[in-house]
């Protein structure tokens, strides 16, 4: 008999407890009262369970009833999310967005367009995948990403499109009692290649043999940004940093930025880009994705610097 169950039995009974009474929940489902109490009293049957205490003057909840009214509800809100996937689904709304974010993009402008993405597409759930270097293209080229928020890389997969967002500004740093940091003016390169440089290395091997910035023999290699953050403000080493990632401590002097010969007065701006395999095109929250971090707030030449 639990087979049978209908989804308007389980709506009516969430209704008649929402509004107090059986005739309360007729009127705003529009129905008559028997026809209410009728549905309630065969869900009963079927699941051998007495639901409400109809002993007073309004039918109270039983102790099982409040158990399965949590059952009830959850049921019903998993049909309608299911109803409501189906219907972005048949309008071509992807069922689930996937991107691949580069660890150097600015995380606070992208929560913002994650919550405003929440109320556009209550729906369809995001997945993240935060990388460095080719680790950001790799979920795109074998399938598990539909778009990437990626940094610069020597060599473009040819496989994919992209589509340019923003800058951000780039600086190289040091602890305030590291050596380099001691140095007033531009420094060297034979001095800066005295010392450690804190490099961090892909995690796959679209940029192997390919160092970007590498400007000391003597390196040491992490494969994670905030771990290389805490080496640099523990004195480790130099090395390159998004500059809204250490804005705070060159504020508070923890960090110190570098002059270095050959680099531009005020760090390096790299351009953040949008790419997606260019036989499958962004869908429409993708691209919804896409236009809203084009207008980040306080965007500029070189944002969030």
């Amino acid at each position: 008999m639990l087979d049978g169950i209908s989804f308007d039995q389980l709506r009516t009974f969430i209704t008649a407890v929402d509004q107090g009474s059986f005739s309360a929940a007729a009127r705003h489902l529009n129905r008559s009262q028997s026809a209410v109490s009728d549905l309630i009293a065969n869900l009963e049957t079927q699941m051998a369970i007495t639901l409400f205490d109809r002993s007073g003057r309004y039918p109270k909840l039983t102790d099982a009833g409040t158990i399965l009214l949590a059952d009830a509800r959850g049921i019903v809100s998993n049909v309608d999310f299911m109803k409501a996937r189906a219907k972005g689904i048949s309008t071509g709304i992807e069922p689930e967005l996937s991107a691949a974010i580069d660890v150097f993009f600015p995380m606070e402008a992208l929560t913002q367009v994650a919550r405003s993405f929440q109320q556009e597409f209550p729906q369809t759930p995001l997945r993240l995948y935060v990388e460095a270097l080719g680790g950001v293209f790799q979920p795109l080229l074998d399938g598990r990403a539909s778009v990437g928020i990626v940094a610069p890389l020597p060599i473009m997969p040819p496989s994919l499109s992209s589509e340019h967002l923003a800058n951000i500004g780039f600086v190289m740093v040091a602890a305030q009692n590291h050596p380099l940091a001691k140095i007033e003016g531009i420094i060297p390169l034979e001095e800066v290649a005295r010392h450690v440089q804190l490099v961090l290395t892909d995690r796959t091997d679209l940029s192997r043999g390919k160092d970007m910035g590498v400007m000391s023999p003597s390196t040491w290699r992490i494969a994670d940004l905030y771990a290389k953050h805490a080496f640099l403000l523990n004195g480790l080493g130099w090395g390159g940093m998004p500059r809204h990632t250490v804005k705070a401590d060159l504020e508070s002097g923890k960090l110190v930025e570098l002059q270095i010969e050959n680099m531009p007065p005020g760090g390096l701006s790299l351009s953040m880009t949008a790419v997606y395999p260019t036989h499958a095109p962004p869908g429409p929250a993708a691209r919804w994705l896409i236009d809203r971090l084009k207008l980040c707030p306080g965007r500029r030449p070189t944002i969030l610097a």
